[in-house]
């Protein structure tokens, strides 16, 4: 447990409250985003292999060369970002540059000419998938890096991203949605799937592009003379992993994104092909979202009580077990999976209201450190892994679909299909998640060494 509380007034840098106006401009470019990146993650394979009729590994190498490419553009994203001087911010302007393409490419993700077929096709879909994933990045790295930026308070960060998870959460609804319509039209025809996903996605990149622009406009960057970041983009880099808090911080969030990757992946596969009840997609993955909203504000009154560290060690154990009761699902078991989902939507929402706010602390460190504002950098950093173990365990998963024989014309998959899903979306994530939290206890980062730190970087100012 970590050693203070904040009750002691001296012991936490404290300022301003962020007002609700901030708090609610910066959550809501995340609803958009997770608009347009939801049904990516929960459907884009099926679409492709069931729809388009696209080979399972085809889609599982199309994703692991786009994780390559990341890393090359997540870096220089975030290097971008931390030196550029502009009159909208260092921030605000790359997320404004950044609409236009992502709107573009996402209509192109869903949208391959029907007359193409065979390689033709793989051809297009790799192209349109590496280059939504690089326009997504020149938006999401700048964006995430405002919010490490906007207040240096140990646990006002923690409302910052509790209340950007609350504000986003509304983008699920929209998402599970576009899901809906996504699967209900390809149940009809293969025409009709493709014709229906081009308008969703056209209507997904409208929202995503006016809750982008509401914040550029709403939401003014930290005022004051900022450090700029590194010099050199290598430089920038080898900072992070010589923090030792960011690089036991990078393994723990490589290996909960391997987990989570795995059953965003194949959540599809496991209810048409493991429990026979597709049609309940939906209502499943709300129940996965319902915890996180409604327990919110609990975890941000728990995280003040014990600290960070303990709140997300407790959430990794309770994903674990969640994940875990995966290998007994069956045909049929509807019930068991529903209440397995809304376990892991209890472990969901305390990572995601946690881990952002002690990434944004380990950023101060490394200023005392280097004298030096990497907000871009480290964002960049923990974005490509957040993609690289997602996007590992996505292609893992997709060629072990193709070796196990995954049909996707077939009405019945061969039981090798079915036992390759369970694990992957049992044992997997599972391991994945124990072995974070057990690292996790090693961080030493609390809520006293924080508040000297930024003793220490006050009084050098």
């Amino acid at each position: 447990m970590e050693a203070a509380r904040s009750e002691d007034p001296g012991l936490e840098e404290r300022g301003p409250p962020l007002p609700r106006g901030a708090l609610v401009a910066y959550a809501a470019p995340l609803a958009g985003f997770m608009t347009a990146t939801l049904p990516i993650s929960l459907w884009f394979g099926k679409f492709a292999t069931d729809t388009l009729f696209m080979p399972a590994a085809a889609m599982g190498t199309i994703v692991m060369v786009a994780r390559v490419w990341d890393g090359v553009s997540d870096p220089l994203a975030g290097y971008l970002s931390d030196r550029t001087h502009s009159r909208l911010g260092r921030r605000r302007s790359w997320m404004l540059a950044a609409i236009l393409p992502m709107v573009l490419t996402l209509v192109a993700l869903w949208s391959p000419p029907q007359a193409l077929a065979g390689p033709a096709l793989v051809l297009w879909m790799g192209a349109a998938y590496i280059l939504w994933e690089t326009a997504s990045t020149i938006f999401i790295v700048p964006y995430g890096a405002l919010g490490n930026e906007l207040t240096p308070s140990y646990h006002e960060r923690t409302r910052l991203f509790g209340w950007r998870h609350l504000v986003s959460a509304l983008g699920y609804p929209l998402a599970l949605g576009v899901v809906y319509f996504l699967r209900t039209s390809a149940d009809q025809s293969a025409l009709e799937g493709r014709a229906t996903a081009t308008l969703l996605a056209v209507a997904a990149g409208i929202f995503l592009a006016v809750t982008v622009l509401y914040a550029v406009r709403m939401l003014p960057e930290p005022s004051g003379p900022r450090r700029l970041g590194a010099e050199s983009l290598r430089k920038g880099v080898a900072d992070v992993f010589r923090n030792p808090h960011a690089r036991l911080l990078l393994v723990v969030y490589m290996i909960e994104a391997f987990g989570m990757g795995s059953i965003s992946f194949l959540t599809p596969y496991v209810l048409d092909d493991v429990i026979g009840a597709q049609e309940y997609l939906e209502v499943v993955l709300l129940c996965w979202v319902v915890p996180q909203f409604v327990l919110t504000p609990l975890w941000l009154r728990v995280a003040r009580k014990i600290g960070k560290k303990p709140l997300w060690i407790a959430g990794m154990v309770v994903y674990a077990a969640g994940f875990g009761a995966n290998l007994w699902l069956s045909e049929g078991s509807v019930a068991l999976l529903v209440g397995i989902v809304l376990v892991l939507g209890i472990g969901g929402g305390v990572s995601t209201v946690i881990a952002p706010a002690v990434q944004a602390d380990v950023i101060d460190w490394d200023e005392l450190h280097t004298g030096e504002r990497k907000e871009g950098a480290y964002t960049a950093i923990w974005n490509l892994i957040r993609k690289g173990g997602w996007g590992v365990a996505a292609g893992v998963g997709g060629l072990a679909l193709g070796w196990a024989g995954y049909d996707g014309n077939a009405e019945l998959q061969a039981p090798a299909v079915k036992t390759t899903i369970l694990v992957f979306v049992g044992a997997v994530p599972a391991v994945a998640y124990l072995v974070g939290a057990v690292l996790m206890g090693r961080f030493s980062l609390n809520e006293r060494e924080h508040a000297e730190v930024l003793r220490q970087i006050r009084e050098r100012s």
